[in-house]
């Protein structure tokens, strides 16, 4: 199977092209958790799947690092529109990817032929705490109390297609030091969130600025998460801590996001980067 991996950010993935290469269905969880494992396999934080598609230019069929099945991925589609662009699927720069049945349009910035940086058009964000999910006696779940691990926190929860509970903390937090690895697991699997959650430790810089970690379900804490930059973006919106376009600070890179708020939905825009290709035997 031949395969090329990707980053976003340094969100990275094993990218197949299943116009040529056909993998049965069955087999995709089991080989997602082997070729994503960093020591014996490719290492990524999982496998997208490309196919052409009748109802829009492409479709992404994404796999955690676990074997589950993600709805979408901000950094994961600005990967695949480089993909195709690239290597000659296409030659639009404006494209319709699908992902579990959601379109997402991508306008891409090329130069001297090749694909920059994307900006996606990410939907309208979801707000209702029923369709994230997320238990709530509240219709919404904005700066939302939660225990977990003993703990108390303030959540705010929003989907872009995928759950994310956002957690701001102090200006004297230490981001960067502080133990994610502990305290993101008990936020995945936390019994208020019923498909798991993607949880967002967020430091306010100033009206344009945030920094941000993220633990991923199914993965772990990964260097970047662009549907996670999304909710950032709308939550600190909501909860009056800067303005509707701002600049994320990751731990690979930065993106921008935008919340459109007359149209109603999210512009995420940043790079793509091809990192290696290779063949892998054991499917």
């Amino acid at each position: 199977m031949q395969f090329t991996k990707m980053q976003g950010c340094g969100n990275d993935y094993v990218y197949v092209y299943e116009g040529k290469e056909q993998i049965p269905a069955d087999k995709k969880p089991e080989l997602a958790r082997k070729i994503s494992d960093r020591h014996f396999g490719v290492g990524s934080d999982g496998l997208i799947f490309i196919h052409p598609s009748y109802s829009s230019d492409f479709e992404m069929e994404m796999y955690n690092a676990d074997g589950s099945r993600s709805e979408m991925c901000g950094n994961g589609i600005r990967c695949v529109g480089k993909y195709v662009y690239d290597k000659g699927y296409t030659q639009a720069k404006q494209l319709k990817i699908e992902s579990c049945g959601k379109v997402k349009v991508l306008d891409l910035n090329v130069e001297n032929g090749y694909v920059k940086s994307l900006r996606v058009n990410m939907g309208t964000p979801i707000l209702e705490a029923a369709k994230i999910p997320v238990v709530c006696e509240k219709e919404q779940a904005i700066d939302e109390s939660i225990l977990v691990d003993g703990k108390p926190y303030q959540m705010t929860c929003v989907s872009m297609g995928n759950p994310h509970a956002v957690v701001f903390v102090p200006e004297d937090f230490d981001l960067w030091g502080f133990d994610i690895a502990k305290v993101g697991p008990f936020f995945e699997n936390h019994e208020r969130f019923p498909n798991r959650v993607n949880t967002e430790f967020v430091k306010i810089i100033d009206d344009t600025h945030v920094e941000m970690r993220v633990w991923e379900r199914g993965t772990g804490e990964t260097y970047a998460c662009g549907t996670g930059c999304c909710a950032v973006g709308v939550a600190c919106v909501l909860n009056n801590k800067t303005s509707d376009h701002i600049d994320v600070k990751l731990l690979g890179g930065h993106l921008e996001i935008e919340w459109d708020r007359k149209e109603d939905v999210v512009y995420m825009t940043g790079p793509a980067e091809f990192v290696f290709e290779g063949e892998w035997q054991d499917v």
